[in-house]
């Protein structure tokens, strides 16, 4: 292919791209979802670091993170309930 029009279709693209916008949603939702994962493995951790007198230990994984970063503090507080009850 021609230089000229790998450059012609590039630049066109990008054109196309400024006028319509980037698709930023779906990149804000993934990057949101990752930042609540990460909050919630953080309150995981000092869960387990401060639960060790109370004889409580919750593994953070990808279900748990995912519970107690999208729920928050309920959610924690239902993951160490399923943990005394339950298990």
């Amino acid at each position: 292919m021609d230089p000229f029009w790998v450059f012609a279709i590039v630049c066109g693209l990008i054109i196309l791209l400024l006028i319509i916008g980037a698709p930023l949603k779906p990149l804000r939702w993934v990057g949101q979802g990752m930042i609540k994962l990460v909050i919630g493995a953080l309150l995981l951790f000092f869960l387990n670091a401060f639960g060790t007198a109370f004889n409580l230990h919750i593994p953070i994984n990808l279900v748990t993170a995912s519970v107690s970063g999208f729920l928050g503090l309920p959610g924690l507080l239902a993951l160490v309930a399923i943990q005394k009850i339950i298990l």
